[in-house]
């Protein structure tokens, strides 16, 4: 195998005092935490679209970053160079998967026939360097965005014509997902929104968007796919406002076209903060109505009003984050997907080990202490308590929408002015600081 990091070894867990850059503090791989592996409870994955696609161009200016595996004139060659540093990446790294888009890995051509020639050759590959690691997709996906003929949307595109090529596409990065043991997949609706409503047709689109999503679900059951398909919300950027907006809006659509059963979401911590959310409460309400799948483990800046897919290093945001997956059950299905890049002045090969490293050390510490909070139970049992009137035959009794407006006049009629309590939110985060700490 051609070698591309040949400074960095094997990434190894050192402990809390080692002073190796290139170690691990606090990720044990095979530390039992609740029971389970740090590795099994994060699943991480690295996506390979930023890690190693991403070149440092933002919206003010070209890339800055040049790679050894990016040093031809031919894209295929390009593409099988980059697969190799891929899994030499990802082996030295320690996970157990990666993430895809299907023109992160292969070029696209000038007819489908010649994009879908190329996917074959690079999966080939692909298939051989994960019998050689061990290595595996958490899922994959299809870029419907970056191509002008989706400038409109893919699957709500005006244009029947592009709703069917992006079908044919989507189809393709199935079999390609299946092919290579992908535990998911993927659906993100880069374009699927709108910049202005004056030329905007939104329930035809929408319809259109659920058609489309039925289509992929009758294909997944044709070809035996036995991997969980996800919705990524987003709330906007690229478009003005993206119909997969925040989690309750993906919800609210997954319902409307009875495709409860058939999808979770890919929660996005920086597209949560785009919505004017936070990491857990997207987290939360997917746990809420059981529909957390897998997660896309970045954050974004505060003071920048775009998706900067910075790396994941906020404790705080991290542990609640932890903390309310851990009291939901855990991954089932996906995992954390550092679906982050390296500045745009991090042009060294090492920084990437540096990024991962940094997030998923990040995220153990995360785990540990959210493990003590589910295991000393003190917010847990303080919501019961602020609850616990609901618990009483008459709280009950309205919770199974079997009260009446005029039963609740009559009770407080009788009980007079009820009796108020206090939050204690500033206890309760003097508590979370007493566990950071």
């Amino acid at each position: 195998m051609p070698q591309f990091f040949p400074e960095v070894k094997m990434v190894k867990f050192e402990g809390p005092k080692s002073r190796d850059p290139l170690a691990f503090k606090h990720y044990d791989a095979g530390e039992k935490v609740l029971g389970k592996t740090m590795a099994d409870h994060l699943r991480f994955s690295v996506c390979y679209w930023h890690t190693f696609k991403g070149l440092g161009s933002d919206p003010f200016g070209p890339g800055t970053i040049i790679r050894k595996y990016n040093n031809s004139s031919d894209p295929m060659t390009v593409a099988e160079m980059t697969l190799w540093a891929a899994f030499e990446f990802f082996a030295k790294l320690g996970v157990d998967y990666w993430c895809f888009h299907d023109r992160d890995i292969a070029p696209e051509g000038g007819t489908l026939a010649e994009s879908n020639k190329n996917l074959d050759r690079i999966v080939k590959l692909a298939r051989k360097l994960q019998r050689d690691t061990g290595i595996k997709p958490l899922w994959g996906t299809a870029n419907l965005f970056s191509n002008r003929r989706y400038m409109g949307g893919a699957a709500t595109n005006p244009s029947p014509a592009v709703f069917a090529y992006a079908a044919a596409q989507v189809k393709k990065a199935m079999e390609v997902t299946q092919e290579l043991g992908g535990a998911g997949y993927v659906f993100w609706g880069g374009r699927e929104g709108y910049d202005t409503l004056l030329n905007t047709d939104m329930g035809r689109e929408l319809d259109h968007l659920g058609a489309f999503l039925h289509m992929a679900v009758d294909y997944k059951k044709k070809i035996g796919f036995r991997g969980q398909f996800y919705i990524e919300p987003k709330p906007k950027e690229p478009t003005k406002h993206q119909y997969d907006s925040d989690a309750g809006a993906c919800f609210a659509f997954l319902q409307k076209y009875d495709l409860v059963d058939h999808f979770k979401l890919n929660i996005e911590a920086n597209h949560g903060t785009l919505a004017g959310h936070t990491f857990q409460h997207e987290l939360e309400f997917c746990v809420a109505n059981g529909i957390l799948g897998s997660v896309d483990a970045n954050r974004g800046d505060l003071l920048v009003g775009w998706d900067t897919d910075q790396f994941p290093t906020d404790l705080y945001d991290c542990t609640l984050g932890l903390y309310t997956l851990l009291q939901g059950g855990g991954f089932r299905t996906g995992g954390l997907n550092f679906d982050a890049k390296v500045r745009r002045q991090s042009i060294d090969p090492v920084d990437l080990f540096h990024a991962h490293i940094g997030g998923m050390d990040t995220f153990a510490r995360a785990l540990k202490i959210a493990a003590r909070m589910i295991k000393d139970g003190k917010f847990a049992r303080f919501v019961s308590q602020r609850y616990a009137a609901w618990d009483t035959a008459f709280g009950r009794k309205i919770a199974a929408g079997k009260a009446t407006f005029a039963e609740m006049e009559k009770y407080t009629l009788t009980q007079g002015e009820p009796r108020i309590q206090s939050g204690r939110q500033e206890m309760l985060e003097n508590m979370l600081n007493a566990y950071i700490s």
